[in-house]
């Protein structure tokens, strides 16, 4: 059987390009930074950040549930700002990449990322993202998170392409293993060097 060459590459945010936008180690900088209980702080982040990973709810009703239901010394325009200059591009990835995808006529590159609408837009238009992304799969936008199934086969079918003409990358293994179920070939991002052999052996 003649082997299919992928036409889309699907390709995580956080953890490849990009730190993660508001991980556990982000929350306990700003725990030490603004001087609040990081334990109660994050309880409440675990309660609230779903839905609003999710786009059911805005980055005011985040912070509203997690922190300012009650009066802080800092403001939270302040906070904000914290929470975004959390955002820090990786080193040596996206580069490369622009210039690879140049080589590659014809390829498609998307996310499928979990990120909060407020953070998501924030990171695409500082590291003039759309440079490299045909297309933005994000939880925020499309109300599904990964690993929910739904949101490989709604990239699937947004790029207009079957499984096995299409690769997923994305740094947690529990995710590869979400787009793998769903027929894709899926590989985990563990450095720059390692994901820039696969890409040019698998394209």
């Amino acid at each position: 059987m003649e082997n299919i060459s992928p036409k889309v590459l699907f390709l995580d945010i956080g953890g490849v390009l990009l730190t993660n936008g508001w991980g556990h180690e982000s929350r306990q900088k700003a725990a030490t930074e603004f001087g609040f209980d990081y334990e109660r702080m994050n309880a409440l982040h675990e309660i609230a950040f779903d839905v609003y990973e999710q786009g059911a709810v805005s980055l005011d009703y985040y912070l509203d549930t997690i922190l300012f239901y009650e009066p802080r010394s800092f403001a939270k325009e302040t906070f904000v700002q914290f929470m975004l200059s959390q955002s820090q591009l990786l080193p040596h990835t996206l580069d490369w990449l622009l210039q690879w995808k140049k080589t590659k006529p014809g390829l498609r590159i998307f996310s499928i990322n979990n990120e909060p609408k407020e953070l998501q837009e924030y990171r695409v238009k500082t590291f003039d993202l759309k440079r490299l992304y045909d297309g933005f799969i994000c939880s925020c936008d499309v109300g599904l998170r990964k690993p929910d199934p739904r949101i490989y086969r709604l990239a699937m079918a947004v790029a207009a392409v079957e499984p096995d003409e299409c690769i997923y990358i994305d740094d947690r293994e529990v995710l590869v293993r979400a787009g793998s179920r769903q027929g894709m070939e899926a590989k985990t991002h563990k450095s720059f060097e390692e994901t820039k052999d696969f890409l040019l052996g698998a394209f």
